[in-house]
């Protein structure tokens, strides 16, 4: 600090520092974390160096971080798993409340110093600031997270966060849990300054001594908050929620409005209900397995041992779909990337991609044109010799990708990793034409790449564990979620969606329309229904993966996949499929008052459920945790279930038992129950 500092108090959270013009300095450097979050210790901390402020008021006071990666990244999150009811989650809350209460109601001006990001209740204790500066940071983020996790701010966030943006801004960050850039949070009124990292303290001293007039709500947010304006607007934003979630199934984004639509012009009632809404949600199973979902991501991210590797430059073997938008991804997280592949017109629409792409993540032109000077064609493989990891996507054929490791692997650094990204041929069956097999591991991405945050990482028997680690670092390295999984057809994402597309299909050839059977997966909580996806997917894709996973697993390959794909009909890469596609969406035909048969959700669903226990006894995923993980992240399979062996827990497997029999009963042995499920019960 460049002013003299005067009278510091420690704590073993806080620190509070008095200058001598009078600013007093609280810090928050959570002991023994990474980043700071508000747990119950944090605030009764807070809630004392308060009262001290109160009682010997200073001129200003600036909240920041003692962390350089962020200010606060919200509630902690652990605790939650220990509420058992709504009336110990509402004293939590309502203590959350009045710690936030005081930090407002102190008699000077205080000012949150925002470092990176600031997240949930993290953005709630900036806003309960009078005046908030940022950083200009591309990485730093605000955003109110939490209905992603079955609940909304409950720190008193519903209302400050349209007291100081509007309500259709404070709505979008509730209820679609979205990021705000800095830009964008200083546009809408969100923070009062941004500057850059290095005046970033200067910035805040200056608005704490001479702050800023506070800005009125505008005369349209005044007129919107009316009684009579409320319902209207609640009606338009709930019709605006159910086009994306059911209120059965996800109920926070409509406690959010309710409570608005309820108490938006009577604030101390409406932290009050804020505090009762969030306690009851917090006991709901949604947001219980929306928490569980939050922490087996923080499971997948702590995977990996301590690998010193350093990754700086991808060389990428196949500039198709795939290939190309793996080479995207890793250019945008900052690595050197050359994308290889036989002719500079195979190239060139990767490359329009990730344009993109880049354009679309990064906005600045500047950022743009530096992503773009990080991904270089690369027709003649001269990338090989310096990649740090080299990743074949070539098209699926085991002599031809034999044919390209035999000329990759002479070229390599003995360190590197190689890798390949197929989606369901086993490494055994690749890795002969190595020097070092048990050098080849599996890098299975998702389509589409820079919205599917799981990576399978792929492993033999024999594979050394430092080969595994280093492609988990690596899948860690650019973002996205690692799952080991044991060598095996179709891996675990491939094998579980599968018998869950082809049901679908065997449902439609007995007659179901096809979007009522689509209609009934999303009823379920699918993101989207099986036709859909297989379309999207490319019906090739789909029988090239089925028939492999036919000769292995038994999976029944309907006859109208194969002559589909035998007249070019593949789905939206060709504009026609199982559904007309036009600007990249299904356009699907109108059915009105059609039942779906009774059973056409389990039959659907526990394909997918019966196969994940397979998987877990042929020990392609050990463990059970991570083959949940793997099945929501890959599939996208109903999140608020939390996974298709907890959904088979909650529901009782006796009873998924007798569900598989009945459906074994009436179409056939493909429903007989795995093994597993006695090992399991057990």
């Amino acid at each position: 600090m460049s002013e003299k500092q005067q009278n510091i108090v420690k704590a073993v959270h806080w620190t509070l520092e008095r200058d001598a013009g009078g600013i007093a300095w609280l810090t928050l450097d959570k002991a023994g974390s990474g980043a700071n979050t508000l747990g119950h210790d944090v605030m009764a901390e807070l809630n004392e160096f308060l009262a001290q402020l109160e009682a010997d008021p200073a001129r200003a006071v600036v909240v920041r971080s003692g962390k350089s990666g962020g200010f606060v990244a919200g509630a902690d999150i652990k605790e939650f798993t220990g509420l058992e009811n709504p009336d110990q989650a509402y004293e939590l809350v309502r203590m959350g409340q009045s710690v936030m209460d005081r930090l407002e109601g102190l008699p000077c001006t205080t000012v949150a110093m925002i470092n990176g990001f600031a997240l949930g209740g993290g953005l709630e204790l900036a806003l309960a600031c009078d005046h908030r500066v940022l950083t200009d940071n591309p990485k730093a983020v605000l955003g109110l997270p939490e209905v992603k996790l079955g609940i909304h701010p409950g720190f008193g966030g519903t209302v400050r966060s349209i007291r100081t943006v509007g309500v259709f801004a404070a709505m979008d960050m509730m209820l679609t849990g979205r990021n705000i850039r800095p830009k964008q949070a200083k546009r809408m009124g969100l923070v009062d300054q941004v500057v850059p990292q290095r005046h970033l303290e200067r910035a805040a001293r200056e608005m704490a001594l001479t702050p800023p007039v506070r800005k009125s709500a505008s005369l349209r947010d005044r007129a919107l908050n009316t009684p009579a304006a409320r319902p209207v607007v609640a009606n338009i934003l709930e019709k605006q929620v159910a086009k994306k979630a059911r209120r059965e199934h996800y109920p926070a984004p409509y406690a959010i409005i309710d409570l608005w639509k309820n108490f938006g012009d009577r604030p101390a009632e409406m932290y009050e209900a804020e505090a009762r809404s969030i306690a009851e949600l917090f006991c709901t199973d949604t947001s219980r397995n929306l928490v569980r979902v939050f922490l087996l991501q923080d499971k997948l991210k702590a995977l990996g041992g301590d690998v010193k590797m350093r990754f700086d430059h991808v060389h990428v073997v196949g500039a198709g779909v795939m290939g190309g938008d793996i080479a995207a991804w890793c250019a945008l997280r900052g690595l050197t990337v050359t994308l290889q592949d036989r002719a500079p017109e195979h190239i060139a629409p990767a490359i329009k991609r990730a344009r993109k792409l880049f354009e679309k993540k990064l906005r600045e032109p500047r950022l743009v044109q530096a992503a773009m000077d990080r991904l270089a064609p690369d027709v003649n493989g001269t990338g090989v010799p310096r990649a740090d990891v080299v990743i074949e996507a070539i098209f699926e054929n085991v002599e031809a990708k034999q044919a390209l490791y035999a000329d990759l692997e002479p070229r390599m650094k003995p360190e590197a990793v190689l890798a390949t990204n197929t989606s369901s041929i086993r490494l055994e069956d690749l890795r002969d034409a190595l020097a070092d097999p048990d050098r080849l591991i599996g890098l299975h991405f998702f389509n589409p790449v820079a919205m599917m945050p799981l990576v399978e990482v792929i492993h033999t028997d024999t594979t050394p564990s430092a080969e595994i680690d280093k492609g988990i670092a690596f899948v860690k390295r650019i973002d996205r979620l690692p799952l080991p999984c044991k060598s095996a057809p179709g891996f675990v994402v491939n094998r579980v969606l599968m018998p869950y597309m082809m049901e679908a299909m065997l449902i439609a050839q007995d007659g179901v329309a096809l979007p009522v059977i689509d209609r009934a997966a999303k009823a379920f909580g699918m993101p989207m229904g099986p036709v859909e996806l297989a379309d999207t997917v490319g019906l090739d894709v789909a029988l090239n993966v089925a028939k492999i996973l036919g000769d292995a697993h038994g999976v029944h390959v309907p006859e109208a996949l194969q002559s589909m794909v035998e007249r070019k009909q593949l789905g939206r890469k060709t504009g026609e499929g199982f559904y007309r596609w036009k600007d990249g969406k299904a356009v699907k035909p109108e059915i009105k008052n059609a039942r779906a048969p009774e059973d056409i959700q389990d039959r659907m669903i526990l394909p997918m459920v019966n196969e994940a226990v397979r998987v877990w006894e042929d020990g392609v995923v050990e463990d059970l945790d991570l083959l949940d993980a793997g099945v929501i992240f890959g599939t996208g399979f109903a999140p608020f279930r939390g996974g298709p062996i907890n959904y088979a827990k909650a529901r009782g497997l006796a009873e998924i038992g007798a569900a598989l029999k009945r459906l074994q009963e009436r179409y056939g042995e493909r429903f007989e129950a795995a093994e597993g499920w006695k090992q399991l019960s057990a």
